[in-house]
């Protein structure tokens, strides 16, 4: 296959209030938070865009690559840990020639808010059984991710930012971080155990998370509810 660059987004530099009140202890405390400007892919990795890394590089695929409810080419690719997912990144800039690479904690947060400050949701605060497009999409039963861009994009462009699956983030992860935080592009305690991840995950009963909310595994681990969004340096 014929590697295809993805389209991105530009998210404007600018201040926000990262966190949530009302979210787990390690939301808390809010704090004051620039992002440099960058760009963002609108939609998650594919299917089939990860199959021309690995036609490419001669990768192993992940588990499930041919299992029939996540081999669609338009689903997000999914059970990739976040060893491949930087490995991908990698390939992508050199077959590209500009940095690919993952979101920081604090980019992806200020991206899926897309403007929208004190929002629990990408929507707004409305919760997600109440919010008509959530039920259209999640409203049935669901056996793994939904082709991307279907659904109307956040403020910024972007589709599916919060649900069909977690996202990796580059930063390690601390609990405690955000009470030690730089105030200007934090990129994670210095080492760890656990990657940083970000959204909901169509395995989960409520299928979208809160902007603010945070998870975490180890890095080698590949999940069927795993997947990816790079961003691109300007």
């Amino acid at each position: 296959m014929v590697m295809e660059e993805p389209r991105c987004v530009p998210i404007p530099a600018g201040w926000f209030l990262m966190g949530c009140e009302i979210g787990q202890d390690e939301e808390r405390p809010i704090h004051r938070v620039w992002v440099d400007a960058f760009e963002m892919a609108a939609c998650q990795v594919r299917h089939r865009d990860y199959e021309a890394f690995l036609e490419s590089s001669g990768h192993p695929p992940p588990p499930h690559w041919r299992d029939a409810d996540f081999s669609d080419p338009e689903q997000p690719v999914v059970a990739v840990s976040w060893v491949e997912s930087s490995k991908y990144c990698e390939w992508l800039s050199r077959q590209s020639g500009r940095r690919y690479r993952l979101p920081t904690e604090a980019e992806w947060e200020r991206a899926a808010r897309g403007g929208r400050e004190s929002d629990l949701y990408v929507w707004g605060d409305e919760p997600p059984g109440a919010h008509a497009e959530y039920r259209r999409r999640w409203g049935g039963t669901v056996t793994g991710p939904l082709p991307v861009a279907r659904a109307e994009p956040n403020p910024y462009g972007l589709f599916d930012i919060g649900e069909n699956v977690h996202e990796w983030c580059a930063d390690w992860f601390a609990k405690n971080y955000y009470a030690r935080s730089p105030e200007r592009n934090p990129t994670g305690p210095d080492a760890g155990e656990r990657r940083a991840s970000r959204g909901g995950s169509w395995r989960h009963q409520i299928k979208v998370s809160r902007c603010a909310a945070r998870s975490s595994i180890p890095p080698q681990f590949q999940y069927a509810d795993y997947g990816f969004r790079v961003v691109r340096d300007l």
